[in-house]
């Protein structure tokens, strides 16, 4: 099950992470991010341990959707060292995730 990110515990889980924090930038209403939920609980299974993979809710959470330029969702962006380092919008492979995850 993937971590779920809200603006009092974003620093600490996703900015000062030892390890990659992937983060899944969705809303309940997009369908898109719906089709993308089951590929990233996959994703966070394969990289327990190696990567922590988490949800933020745009709509709860406007104030970081808007200091990362969060314009399309899904977006899922990797965080490494408290920066993102690898990002993309839309519904993607889980092949695409696993490239983008090995790269950050």
């Amino acid at each position: 099950m993937a971590d779920i990110f809200k603006e009092d515990n974003f620093d600490q889980e996703v900015l000062q992470s030892d390890i990659p924090v992937l983060v899944d930038f969705y809303a309940d209403w997009c369908s898109p991010c719906k089709m993308m939920a089951p590929i990233v609980e996959e994703i966070g299974e394969e990289y327990k341990g190696k990567v922590k993979v988490g949800k933020l809710n745009i709509d709860d959470n406007m104030k970081i959707a808007q200091k990362y330029n969060i314009m399309t969702i899904p977006t899922l962006t990797v965080f490494k060292n408290g920066e993102p380092v690898q990002s993309f919008s839309g519904v993607r492979s889980k092949d695409d995730l696993r490239n983008m995850i090995d790269n950050a």
